[in-house]
């Protein structure tokens, strides 16, 4: 799919999301972005794209309500005309014990990491029908893409990001016929997380065949590059340094 004036909506426009924005409108493409509390941030971004000459917009979206999917979706088609490109980012990721997980524990991970991208992908499928086909890119984890759960403290992150392959699976063959292609992304060591020590940041390099952390455009080249091919759909494509194998 050419970029040139299709219309993006990024679900998370801080840290990695930024990047992604900044180079799909290096391509010629506009870009939305929402985001829950992040707005400095999501702002920031949609900067980076109108420096490229593109239009840009930000949306406030609280991803854990239902309701807000669909409105979110019909905000960004008002705004542009059309929507051509679904990339859910939005994430939360949280480290607690299991003996400690509540309910809302539960609900606060798979409602954002993988409900909210079935209700992004489900209501902007119509929009991208009408335009002749679209691509939506999921984001899941190189561990759940594993196969085999490796960290203590993440059950219901794992869980949804392990449905998110499936999610991606499925779609993939729903929307298939509509020219809509779904695949993921599954990150692994890409930019460390705030507080990571020195220490904690060489581990994590010895762990990695590559011997390094990736950087943001790591994720924004595979991101380009399924949103450029015709013929990928249902896969998740691990981005992670080789890290799955040692």
């Amino acid at each position: 799919m050419e970029l040139t004036n299709k219309v993006t909506l990024i679900t998370g426009g801080k840290r990695i999301g930024a990047v992604v924005a900044r180079e799909l409108a290096a391509r010629g493409g506009d870009v939305a972005l929402s985001y829950a509390r992040s707005k400095s941030e999501a702002e920031q971004a949609a900067e980076l794209v109108r420096a490229a000459g593109r239009r840009a917009a930000t949306f406030a979206a609280n991803l854990a309500d239902p309701a807000a999917a669909p409105t979110l979706i019909q905000s960004v088609a008002d705004t542009f005309g059309r929507l051509d490109i679904l990339v859910n980012m939005a994430s939360v990721y949280v480290q607690k014990p299991f003996t400690d997980l509540t309910p809302a524990d539960w609900d606060a991970n798979i409602n954002v990491d993988l409900r909210a991208a079935f209700l992004c992908a489900h209501a902007a499928a119509p929009y991208m029908r009408r335009n002749g086909g679209g691509r939506i890119v999921n984001f899941s984890d190189w561990v759940a893409k594993s196969g085999r759960p490796r960290y203590v403290g993440y059950v219901p992150y794992y869980v949804a990001k392990a449905g998110i392959i499936a999610l991606t699976e499925a779609l993939a063959l729903e929307l298939a016929p509509d020219n809509i292609l779904v695949n993921a992304i599954a990150p692994g060591p890409i930019v460390a997380p705030p507080g990571t020590t020195d220490e904690e940041s060489r581990a994590v390099e010895a762990a990695t065949p590559l011997g390094r952390w990736g950087g943001e455009m790591e994720i924004a080249k595979a991101v380009i590059g399924l949103i450029d091919s015709d013929f990928i759909t249902g896969e998740t494509i691990r981005v992670d340094g080789g890290r799955h194998v040692k």
